[in-house]
């Protein structure tokens, strides 16, 4: 005969479980779309990156981006990811804008994005924070520069004029730009 009071208590009658907050995992439940981070150009421009194609955020001392002669003007130069040696791009320049990124400052935010065995960090103003944006509400962007229509995916829009354009990282990546 088996005894009944030597049985494990389950989760739910365990001293040790923990309560979910039911208002937490609903709104978890609840999130569409996917995780973009949000950041400034010089511009004054606001972009967005899909978390998917970010290997990593990072603040980088100006110092630490080491310059390399003879280099496309849109590099700033390279720096060591953990022994790896990658190279750092204003994006601003890269996308055609006139506004030149100030490194003449205490970091520089750094986001590196990787499509396949390529890295890249480029480099920007500012970093926003992590949204979820949900995709089916991505428009064609409208009144887009020509200089930046090849690596916009879409755009969302905030309000009345507020445009958050989405970048393609792989078509930044791929661009005949870096070669020039």
């Amino acid at each position: 005969m088996v005894d009944n009071q030597n049985k494990s208590p389950s989760i739910d009658e365990s001293p040790y479980s923990l309560a979910l907050d039911t208002e937490f995992t609903e709104d978890v439940e609840a999130l569409e779309g996917e995780s973009h981070l949000r950041f400034f150009l010089p511009s004054g421009n606001e972009f967005a990156l899909s978390a998917m194609g970010i290997r990593e955020i990072m603040q980088q001392e100006p110092g630490n981006i080491t310059p390399v002669p003879n280099a496309s003007p849109l590099l700033l130069g390279t720096i060591n990811l953990r022994g790896e040696i990658i190279w750092v791009a204003d994006l601003g320049q890269f996308l055609g804008y006139p506004n030149m990124l100030n490194t003449d400052r205490g970091e520089v935010p750094v986001i590196a994005v990787e499509e396949q065995d390529i890295i890249l960090g480029l480099a920007v103003k500012s970093l926003g924070a992590i949204h979820w944006l949900e995709v089916d509400k991505l428009q064609i962007p409208q009144n887009i520069p020509d200089h930046i229509a090849p690596y916009v995916q879409g755009e969302w829009v905030e309000g009345r004029n507020h445009h958050i354009r989405v970048l393609d990282h792989i078509a930044i990546l791929r661009s005949a730009r870096w070669v020039a």
